[in-house]
């Protein structure tokens, strides 16, 4: 039977999603195989037990995600808000001179950046295609920024977007074509550039408003606030460090971020909280925050961050992270801040 979610408004918009939702990189094989039936049964499971917003990308298996993810939803659109991303477009070439990337077994495409009007429109029509849907609910710009490219390399392809690909997505929202509209990143400081650029919708971050780091905390997030812009966290567990792994932010974990989940944990062992329930939570004390997207690889670690998910944290907990200095000032807790 379908829990029941609290749900979010995106923006100031229609769309309204579960305050958890299922990101679909990890079905894709990242770093290991998941069987295309264990990747299409995550999706299935996900909608049964009641989550509404189901995110994707071309990037992800290079066109293997959305395969899989629009196997489950092509027969199932009203069930979820959908988004995919836009920013690279899939060429085909040999599997025996693909760059592979971290993914195992991906289609048999290589990925080229393009955030130009034509790029855009032309990723948002393959990504349908390869949907096999009529239409995604948000399109996210995906991996624009220095962190990705670097410095110098960004500077054409952020022209790209300030000269076409922005208004690209104006014209598909406005036209009602799709709801909402945002950057899917890593880091902070390009969604900050992209606020002076124009309105967007939503903003999907990964990794920077976390239980272990608040860096977005100011100015982004205050910022997207007095927008009308919410914010989507991914990568809720910093990449494995704060479900038991060794890895952060992809890389082994430095000695600080270990020391620091460390104390964290005991703080949550004091109030015999798991970490990774607390990590999953943490981000929707914020209220810009309207959902928390983790990526299971299969029913059974969805499962477990239902689990997770179904824990009464005391507000206790907050305070006592609050109180050891474990939080950035200012960070939302209830009841007050930190």
């Amino acid at each position: 039977m379908a829990r029941t979610f609290e749900k979010r408004r995106i923006g100031q918009t229609d769309l309204e999603i579960s305050t958890l939702g299922l990101g679909c990189a990890s079905l894709a094989g990242i770093f290991s195989a998941v069987p295309a039936d264990q990747a299409r049964a995550t999706v299935s499971h996900a909608l049964d037990a009641g989550l509404t917003y189901v995110d994707t990308a071309p990037q992800y298996g290079l066109g293997r995600s959305e395969h899989l993810v629009g196997d489950v939803m092509r027969t199932r659109r009203e069930a979820a808000v959908l988004s995919t991303k836009v920013g690279r477009l899939l060429r085909p070439v040999s599997p025996d001179s693909q760059d592979k990337g971290a993914w195992v077994d991906p289609l048999p495409f290589d990925q080229v950046y393009d955030y130009s009007y034509d790029g855009v429109m032309r990723s948002f029509e393959d990504s349908l295609q390869r949907l096999g849907v009529h239409r995604v609910d948000i399109l996210y710009v995906h991996d624009i920024g220095a962190a990705t490219h670097g410095v110098e390399a960004n500077k054409p392809l952020w022209a790209q977007l300030a000269s076409g690909g922005y208004r690209a997505l104006r014209e598909l929202r406005d036209s009602g074509v799709i709801g909402a509209i945002g950057l899917g990143v890593n880091e902070w400081q390009v969604l900050m550039d992209a606020m002076a650029l124009g309105d967007w919708d939503v903003f999907l971050l990964a990794g920077r408003y976390t239980l272990l780091e608040q860096t977005a905390l100011a100015p982004f997030m205050t910022t997207a606030a007095a927008r009308g812009s919410s914010v989507v966290v991914g990568g809720p567990f910093n990449s494995g460090i704060l479900v038991g792994g060794t890895t952060f932010n992809y890389a082994r974990a430095p000695e600080d971020i270990v020391a620091r989940v460390k104390a964290i944990e005991a703080v949550c062992r004091q109030f015999d909280v798991p970490l990774p329930a607390a990590a999953l939570q943490f981000p929707l004390t914020h209220p810009v925050v309207c959902n928390v997207l983790p990526g299971p690889r299969s029913p059974a670690e969805l499962d477990g961050i239902l689990d997770w998910w179904n824990i009464d944290i005391p507000v206790e907990l907050w305070t006592s992270l609050a109180a050891r200095g474990l939080l950035a000032p200012g960070t939302p807790i209830p009841g007050g801040t930190a």
